[in-house]
C-alpha cells in the first residue's frame, strides 16, 4: 500500500476518528493536535484507535509500542503528527502481515 502525503494520512485519520471513536473535531486535525488534551480522548480510546487503524489500513501496526513509549514520557500526550509518522513507518514496511477484514 503506497503511503500518502501527510495531508492524505491526516484526512484518513480524521475518518478513523469519526467512524471508530465518534470524534469529529470542528476544525481539521493537524500534526500538532493532541490526542488527549485537544481531542479530549481517554486511554481506552487509544486501544480502540489502534484496532481501528489496523482495520482501516488492513495491516498489523504495533500500536502498543507507540503507547508504551508514550507511557515512559513525562508529557503523556500524543501529537497526531507522531501518529502519522508512526503509521508511515509501519505502512512502509512491505513485508508486514495483512489484517483480515
Amino acid at each position: 500500500m503506497p503511503v500518502g502525503s501527510d495531508s492524505e494520512l491526516l484526512a484518513e485519520l480524521q475518518c478513523v476518528f469519526r467512524n471508530a471513536l465518534g470524534v469529529d473535531p470542528i476544525v481539521p486535525i493537524d500534526r500538532e493536535t493532541r490526542f488527549f488534551a485537544d481531542l479530549g480522548l481517554a486511554s481506552i480510546d487509544a486501544v480502540v484507535l489502534g484496532e481501528a487503524i489496523q482495520q482501516h489500513f488492513a495491516r498489523l501496526i504495533p500500536f502498543s509500542e507507540l503507547m508504551a513509549d508514550l507511557g515512559r514520557r513525562q508529557q503523556r500526550d500524543l501529537a497526531i503528527g507522531e501518529l502519522v509518522d508512526f503509521i508511515r513507518i509501519h505502512l512502509g514496511q512491505s513485508a508486514g502481515p495483512a489484517v483480515d477484514s
